[in-house]
């Protein structure tokens, strides 16, 4: 992210503004268990997917003077097509780029993030992959417990979220207001297997989400 004093400022205008306004304002969000967020850093922030707005929901629950550490972890192949996208992406959304597949070529397609948690930093991930259907939980993919035990004395926090997905669906630009909700886990520690990690992170958020009391409409 950009150190220049001005980019800093409008980062903080548009989550302390723009973002407050749409996420807590114009939708809504009720918030269970919220004392469970992370203080400070290191931390994970690992979430289920369905909308653009899930990173920017869970960054508008953290304190804005955490801010500088939040750091939402994205495809390269999504946000970075073109500069613009790239410099805002970047520096005002603060997204650490992970091309999908690198670990087959024989890197480490997490090695940002890792440096981020040496850092202090606080990751905003989504373990699914990429964005699914609304609501539905997928299988998670193994990046996240080779994270957690690459890095085993960070806390790795599980979070459901519910209705985003139906506020602002995939492939949509029109936010339709929607009762949505965020249930934030007990936070887990890495495992000496990563298989084994993934496991208890995918029932921790399937419990989370069990826990949520839908309206029978939906």
């Amino acid at each position: 992210m950009s150190r220049n004093p001005f980019v800093t400022l409008l980062r903080f205008l548009f989550f302390a503004v723009v973002v407050r306004a749409v996420i807590l304002v114009a939708l809504g969000l009720t918030v269970r268990h919220r004392e469970r967020l992370p203080k400070d850093g290191p931390a994970v922030l690992a979430a289920n997917h369905n909308s653009n707005l899930d990173a920017l929901a869970l960054m508008s629950l953290m304190p804005l003077r955490l801010l500088p550490k939040l750091r939402p972890v994205a495809a390269v192949d999504y946000f970075f097509t073109s500069k613009v996208r790239g410099w805002f992406a970047t520096n005002i959304i603060g997204i650490i780029p992970v091309k999908r597949g690198s670990g087959k070529e024989g890197g480490n397609p997490l090695a940002l993030c890792e440096e981020a948690l040496d850092r202090g930093e606080i990751l905003v991930l989504f373990p699914e992959g990429s964005r699914g259907d609304p609501e539905t939980l997928a299988p998670l993919k193994k990046g996240i417990g080779h994270l957690a035990c690459a890095r085993p004395h960070v806390p790795i926090v599980p979070v459901f979220m519910h209705g985003l997905g139906k506020a602002l669906p995939k492939g949509s630009a029109v936010l339709v207001p929607f009762n949505c909700a965020v249930n934030v886990g007990e936070p887990l520690y890495g495992k000496t297997s990563y298989d084994a990690f993934v496991i208890e992170l995918e029932a921790e958020i399937a419990k989370l989400a069990a826990e949520e009391k839908r309206p029978v409409w939906e």
